[in-house]
């Protein structure tokens, strides 16, 4: 088999082999149980069963944030830069958006349309606030975004319990629900918003387009392959960084803004539900392709809306979900790695019969 073919395979085989040794782990239980459970607490059973829409329109609108975050961090993650601040972007661009939702009054379409502009913009300044101290502080990305995420939670408490605390309620659960007029349009009855699924789509699109057909992506792909011969060859290496953090964040931020605005309805403190973190297993599991981002995140989602049958229904802990994301990523990056060492020894093989 060619190597071309076994890298290809790999993923699809590592999914494979992860899934049964993830569902094996349960405590022992019948391995189709816990499936057939995620499934039925994610999209039903049999899957998309009529009557069930609003389990597919949460699970859906899960999708939507990890989808959008994911789409961003192909972009950082192929200019070299590990963007860990993904979670704060998120959460910035929720404050955002919430703030426009609290304070502007407007009729329904131009007040959407402006929470999802603020979120971007919120999630765009916090993710080049990293990028500058990459790129002018020389502070390194991951010990940056980790720090700008501990201060965008601590922000979010801080708002929640002070200056945006419910009325005449003390409490940490959150803000006073959002007006309708600031929350995405959704189908009666569910949170499925075709707006925010419509968005999701053309960000993915529009990163697959940048790195498959224009000449940014190109050079941004050289700046990630290699800072220093990009620099010399008189590309602007450190506006190309800014600009990724920029893409990044602008997008991580409308998830932000579907978190709030779509599914929550108000400002909670784990705004962000982990789903930077999760984008980032995604894209790893895609290998930074945009097409293979939709139907992972897909799967996360499902995993993170239908593990909570596993302790109703199995009187299993609902944490065994985040175990079998963990146990899918860890079998793909040794399948990958594994494939990358074959083709390695291929080409040692054949360089040595040549030069024989």
């Amino acid at each position: 088999m060619s190597s071309y073919r076994l890298t290809n395979l790999v993923l699809p085989i590592s999914v494979v082999v992860a899934s049964a040794v993830g569902l094996l782990v349960l405590a022992g239980t019948n391995p189709w149980d816990p499936l057939q459970l995620i499934v039925e607490g994610s999209i039903g059973w049999p899957p998309f069963e009529a009557g069930k829409s609003a389990k597919v329109g949460d699970t859906v609108m899960v999708w939507v944030p990890i989808a959008l975050a994911s789409a961003g961090l192909i972009v950082t993650f192929n200019a070299g830069m590990w963007n860990i601040g993904i979670e704060g972007q998120i959460i910035m661009g929720a404050i955002a958006a919430a703030f426009v939702a609290r304070e502007v009054s407007a009729p329904r379409p131009l007040l959407v349309l402006l929470t999802i502009l603020a979120g971007a913009v919120g999630g765009l300044l916090w993710g080049l606030l990293v990028g500058v101290l990459r790129t002018a502080g020389g502070v390194n990305e991951i010990f940056g975004g980790l720090g700008l995420d501990f201060v965008a939670i601590s922000f979010t408490t801080y708002l929640i319990i002070d200056p945006w605390a419910r009325t005449g309620v003390a409490s940490t659960s959150g803000t006073d629900i959002f007006p309708d007029a600031a929350l995405l349009p959704s189908s009666s009855g569910t949170r499925l918003s075709l707006l925010a699924i419509a968005i999701a789509l053309l960000a993915i699109g529009g990163v697959w387009i940048l790195f498959r057909g224009t000449l940014y992506g190109l050079k941004l792909k050289a700046v990630g392959a290699n800072l220093r011969s990009s620099f010399l060859m008189g590309i602007p290496t450190n506006r190309y960084l800014l600009g990724a953090f920029m893409i990044c964040g602008a997008l991580a931020g409308i998830g932000g803004t579907v978190q709030a605005t779509g599914f929550h309805f108000k400002l909670i403190p784990a705004i962000s539900g982990g789903y930077g973190f999760l984008a980032i297993l995604v894209v790893l599991l895609a290998r930074y392709q945009a097409f293979w981002v939709i139907p992972i995140s897909f799967f996360f989602a499902m995993i993170a809306v239908g593990s909570s049958q596993l302790d109703l229904r199995l009187d299993l802990n609902s944490a065994l979900g985040g175990v079998l994301q963990g146990v899918l990523v860890l079998s793909a990056m040794f399948g990958l790695g594994w494939a990358a060492y074959r083709t390695k020894r291929q080409l040692q093989e054949a360089s040595g019969g040549d030069s024989g």
